[in-house]
């Protein structure tokens, strides 16, 4: 059965033995640090019976840090063959190994997903799985793009990313995993990002109506929304009176993006639903 390797000379060994070599240009990097498993996988710890998916097993490190916790029925989805091989003698039946694409699984039923997520494909998987519903997504990923995702009103960090994630739940910033964690090392830290998504109905009308406001107010962030928010709902006065449905603060015309709640882009893309009839809005011509 073996163990997962804890050591950068393990990780080398195993991978050499296995005939892997990491694609930096997929940011494919594995941690080491058994220390960064356990707190992922404590973070992940849910009811027993919980279906929980660990995308990209890789070496096991996070796979056995779960397993010690009880946590279970546990799926790992790892795309590399020769991966899945590894996986499989490591667990020996204490879980399913399957061969595939994190990108197109289906994680319908799944309580929690958790894994370290190749920084390459970090930002879609995540709004994939936000959308899908997870209830808990547990992610160690690029500690830039985490705190993209978990950026408040007035940080410059916040944007799309931390609406969409705010559309859905409710994101939180963990420990920090340094570089030097993983092998080979990458050029940026990770850190442990978890989204709580909503059990309630979500706040807007239509999603691809919200993400289409949010992307053209962003789009310009530098410039003020008095000179955004008209050229997306056709006219100054269309605009103020959409701002005061939306309850807007009343000096939003001079403000810029960032300085607004997630809740006023919420009413903002209800108020627009409900005046075009149900059409999603676009920017004007």
């Amino acid at each position: 059965m073996g163990r997962a390797p804890t050591t950068p000379r393990e990780v080398e060994a195993t991978l050499r033995e296995l005939g892997v070599r990491p694609s930096r240009r997929l940011g494919q990097s594995f941690l080491w640090d058994a220390f960064a498993a356990d707190a992922e996988a404590a973070l992940a710890a849910t009811d027993p019976g919980t279906p929980v998916v660990e995308i990209g097993g890789g070496l096991g490190i996070l796979t056995e840090a779960l397993l010690r916790r009880g946590v279970g029925p546990l799926v790992i989805v790892e795309r590399d063959p020769r991966l899945v091989t590894h996986l499989r003698r490591l667990v020996a039946g204490r879980a399913r190994v399957v061969h595939g694409d994190a990108l197109t699984y289906r994680f319908e039923g799944v309580g929690v997903v958790v894994g370290n997520l190749p920084f390459s494909i970090a930002t879609p998987l995540l709004l994939r799985l936000f959308a899908a519903r997870v209830p808990r997504v547990v992610a160690l990923i690029q500690k830039e793009v985490a705190r993209r995702f978990a950026a408040g009103p007035g940080s410059k960090a916040y944007g799309r990313l931390s609406l969409v994630a705010c559309l859905y739940g409710t994101p939180e910033l963990f420990r920090t995993v340094p570089s030097t964690a993983f092998t080979p090392q990458p050029e940026v830290d990770g850190q442990i990002l978890v989204h709580t998504g909503r059990a309630d109905p979500l706040p807007v009308p239509s999603v691809e109506g919200f993400e289409l406001v949010v992307r053209l107010l962003f789009g310009q962030r530098r410039k003020k929304l008095a000179n955004l928010l008209p050229r997306v709902v056709g006219d100054p006065q269309r605009a103020a009176e959409l701002a005061r449905s939306a309850r807007w603060p009343d000096d939003w015309q001079g403000r810029r993006p960032e300085s607004l709640p997630p809740e006023a882009y919420f009413r903002m893309a209800t108020a627009l639903a409900a005046a075009e009839g149900g059409r999603s809005p676009g920017p004007a011509p």
